[in-house]
Protein backbone atom coordinates (compact mmCIF):
# COMPACT_ATOMS: atom_id res chain seq x y z
CA UNK A 1 0.00 0.00 0.00
CA UNK A 2 1.82 3.45 -0.78
CA UNK A 3 1.78 5.79 1.75
CA UNK A 4 0.60 9.19 1.25
CA UNK A 5 3.16 12.04 1.72
CA UNK A 6 2.75 15.99 1.76
CA UNK A 7 4.16 18.06 -0.41
CA UNK A 8 5.39 21.03 1.08
CA UNK A 9 2.19 23.63 0.17
CA UNK A 10 -0.12 21.31 1.08
CA UNK A 11 1.26 20.70 4.87
CA UNK A 12 1.83 24.72 5.38
CA UNK A 13 -1.89 24.66 3.90
CA UNK A 14 -3.07 21.61 6.33
CA UNK A 15 -1.05 24.04 9.49
CA UNK A 16 -3.19 26.99 7.96
CA UNK A 17 -6.43 25.26 8.46
CA UNK A 18 -5.71 23.91 12.13
CA UNK A 19 -4.89 27.67 12.90
CA UNK A 20 -8.22 28.82 11.31
CA UNK A 21 -9.60 25.73 13.61
CA UNK A 22 -8.10 27.51 16.93
CA UNK A 23 -8.98 30.71 16.01
CA UNK A 24 -12.70 29.53 15.54
CA UNK A 25 -12.34 27.23 18.62
CA UNK A 26 -11.32 30.88 20.27
CA UNK A 27 -14.56 32.64 19.00
CA UNK A 28 -16.90 30.07 19.84
CA UNK A 29 -15.88 30.24 23.76
CA UNK A 30 -15.87 34.03 23.60
CA UNK A 31 -19.55 33.48 21.83
CA UNK A 32 -20.51 31.35 24.60
CA UNK A 33 -19.95 33.34 27.00
CA UNK A 34 -21.32 36.56 25.86
CA UNK A 35 -24.58 34.37 24.48
CA UNK A 36 -24.60 33.59 28.39
CA UNK A 37 -24.25 37.05 29.83
CA UNK A 38 -26.94 38.57 27.12
CA UNK A 39 -29.47 35.77 28.31
CA UNK A 40 -28.66 36.57 32.32
CA UNK A 41 -29.40 40.55 31.64
CA UNK A 42 -32.73 39.90 29.52
CA UNK A 43 -31.45 39.33 25.91
CA UNK A 44 -33.86 38.00 23.38
CA UNK A 45 -32.04 35.35 21.31
CA UNK A 46 -34.13 35.70 17.43
CA UNK A 47 -34.10 32.66 14.66
CA UNK A 48 -32.29 30.25 16.44
CA UNK A 49 -34.08 27.76 14.50
CA UNK A 50 -31.02 28.21 11.70
CA UNK A 51 -28.10 28.63 13.71
CA UNK A 52 -27.67 24.75 13.81
CA UNK A 53 -27.14 25.24 9.86
CA UNK A 54 -24.53 27.79 10.07
CA UNK A 55 -22.84 26.02 12.85
CA UNK A 56 -22.60 22.54 10.64
CA UNK A 57 -21.69 24.96 7.15
CA UNK A 58 -18.72 26.29 9.20
CA UNK A 59 -17.62 23.16 11.04
CA UNK A 60 -17.39 20.85 7.42
CA UNK A 61 -15.33 24.21 5.61
CA UNK A 62 -12.13 23.00 7.19
CA UNK A 63 -12.59 19.59 6.35
CA UNK A 64 -13.77 19.89 3.07
CA UNK A 65 -11.04 22.40 2.29
CA UNK A 66 -8.35 19.84 3.22
CA UNK A 67 -9.85 17.07 1.56
CA UNK A 68 -10.29 18.81 -1.54
CA UNK A 69 -6.18 19.66 -1.27
CA UNK A 70 -5.07 16.82 0.03
CA UNK A 71 -7.00 14.90 -3.52
CA UNK A 72 -4.69 17.14 -5.58
CA UNK A 73 -5.90 20.61 -6.12
CA UNK A 74 -1.77 22.41 -6.79
CA UNK A 75 -0.62 25.62 -4.91
CA UNK A 76 -1.56 28.48 -7.61
CA UNK A 77 0.58 31.42 -5.93
CA UNK A 78 -1.04 34.07 -8.48
CA UNK A 79 -4.33 32.66 -6.78
CA UNK A 80 -3.20 31.57 -3.82
CA UNK A 81 -1.21 35.33 -1.71
CA UNK A 82 -4.08 37.27 -2.86
CA UNK A 83 -6.27 34.85 -1.50
CA UNK A 84 -3.98 35.00 1.88
CA UNK A 85 -4.44 38.67 1.69
CA UNK A 86 -8.25 38.32 1.79
CA UNK A 87 -8.21 36.23 4.66
CA UNK A 88 -5.82 38.59 6.04
CA UNK A 89 -8.73 41.14 5.21
CA UNK A 90 -11.92 39.24 6.77
CA UNK A 91 -9.53 38.24 9.91
CA UNK A 92 -9.07 42.13 10.61
CA UNK A 93 -12.64 42.86 10.18
CA UNK A 94 -13.98 40.26 12.08
CA UNK A 95 -11.72 40.97 14.92
CA UNK A 96 -12.63 44.70 14.51
CA UNK A 97 -16.61 43.80 15.05
CA UNK A 98 -15.80 41.98 17.92
CA UNK A 99 -13.65 44.41 19.38
CA UNK A 100 -16.39 47.18 18.60
CA UNK A 101 -19.12 44.86 20.10
CA UNK A 102 -17.14 43.63 23.39
CA UNK A 103 -19.18 41.67 25.74
CA UNK A 104 -22.42 42.14 22.95
CA UNK A 105 -20.76 40.17 20.29
CA UNK A 106 -22.15 36.54 20.27
CA UNK A 107 -22.13 33.83 17.19
CA UNK A 108 -26.59 34.44 17.65
CA UNK A 109 -28.66 37.32 17.35
CA UNK A 110 -29.43 38.38 20.82
CA UNK A 111 -31.00 41.75 21.68
CA UNK A 112 -30.93 42.83 25.34
CA UNK A 113 -33.32 45.47 25.99
CA UNK A 114 -31.88 49.26 27.20
CA UNK A 115 -28.48 48.45 25.28
CA UNK A 116 -27.90 50.43 22.14
CA UNK A 117 -27.04 49.10 18.74
CA UNK A 118 -23.53 49.80 17.41
CA UNK A 119 -22.77 52.38 15.25
CA UNK A 120 -19.46 53.19 15.44
CA UNK A 121 -16.16 50.99 14.34
CA UNK A 122 -16.85 49.38 11.19
CA UNK A 123 -21.15 49.69 11.69
CA UNK A 124 -20.35 53.28 10.62
CA UNK A 125 -19.74 51.38 7.47
CA UNK A 126 -21.24 48.40 7.05
CA UNK A 127 -24.82 47.15 8.16
CA UNK A 128 -23.39 43.56 8.92
CA UNK A 129 -19.69 43.84 8.99
CA UNK A 130 -19.49 40.57 10.62
CA UNK A 131 -21.20 38.65 7.04
CA UNK A 132 -18.80 40.78 4.39
CA UNK A 133 -15.81 39.24 6.88
CA UNK A 134 -17.30 35.37 6.40
CA UNK A 135 -18.20 35.57 2.94
CA UNK A 136 -14.77 36.96 2.20
CA UNK A 137 -13.61 33.85 4.56
CA UNK A 138 -15.56 31.35 3.15
CA UNK A 139 -14.76 32.12 -0.43
CA UNK A 140 -10.88 32.81 0.29
CA UNK A 141 -10.22 30.35 2.46
CA UNK A 142 -10.20 27.01 0.17
CA UNK A 143 -8.83 29.39 -3.10
CA UNK A 144 -5.26 29.72 -1.44
CA UNK A 145 -4.47 26.03 -2.41
CA UNK A 146 -7.34 26.37 -5.42
CA UNK A 147 -9.99 23.95 -3.88
CA UNK A 148 -12.29 25.70 -6.38
CA UNK A 149 -15.47 23.40 -5.55
CA UNK A 150 -15.24 23.53 -1.75
CA UNK A 151 -15.28 27.74 -2.43
CA UNK A 152 -17.94 27.35 -4.74
CA UNK A 153 -20.38 24.95 -2.73
CA UNK A 154 -19.74 26.44 0.83
CA UNK A 155 -20.15 29.95 -0.65
CA UNK A 156 -23.71 29.13 -2.40
CA UNK A 157 -24.40 27.21 0.72
CA UNK A 158 -23.45 30.65 2.83
CA UNK A 159 -25.40 32.62 0.79
CA UNK A 160 -28.62 30.45 1.00
CA UNK A 161 -28.15 30.33 4.75
CA UNK A 162 -26.86 34.54 5.21
CA UNK A 163 -30.35 35.52 3.57
CA UNK A 164 -32.28 33.69 6.02
CA UNK A 165 -29.81 35.35 8.33
CA UNK A 166 -29.68 38.63 7.32
CA UNK A 167 -33.77 38.72 6.93
CA UNK A 168 -33.45 37.64 11.28
CA UNK A 169 -31.28 40.10 12.12
CA UNK A 170 -32.92 43.12 10.14
CA UNK A 171 -36.46 41.99 12.03
CA UNK A 172 -34.99 41.66 15.01
CA UNK A 173 -33.19 45.10 14.88
CA UNK A 174 -36.14 46.97 13.74
CA UNK A 175 -38.28 45.75 16.81
CA UNK A 176 -35.26 46.60 19.08
CA UNK A 177 -35.10 49.79 17.41
CA UNK A 178 -39.15 50.53 18.02
CA UNK A 179 -39.29 49.36 21.63
CA UNK A 180 -36.23 51.03 22.59
CA UNK A 181 -37.36 54.29 21.38
CA UNK A 182 -41.06 53.53 22.97
CA UNK A 183 -38.91 52.85 26.26
CA UNK A 184 -37.45 56.40 25.72
CA UNK A 185 -40.29 58.25 24.65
Amino acid sequence: MKSMSLDPSQALYLMLLVLVALERLYELVLARRNYRRALASGGREYGGSHYKWMVLLHALLLPACALEVLLGRPWLPLLGWPMLGLIGFSMALRYWVIATLGKRWTTRVVLVPGVSLAQEGPYAYLRHPNYVAVVVEIAALPLVHSAWATAVIWSVANAILLRERVAVENAALELHRVRESKTAS
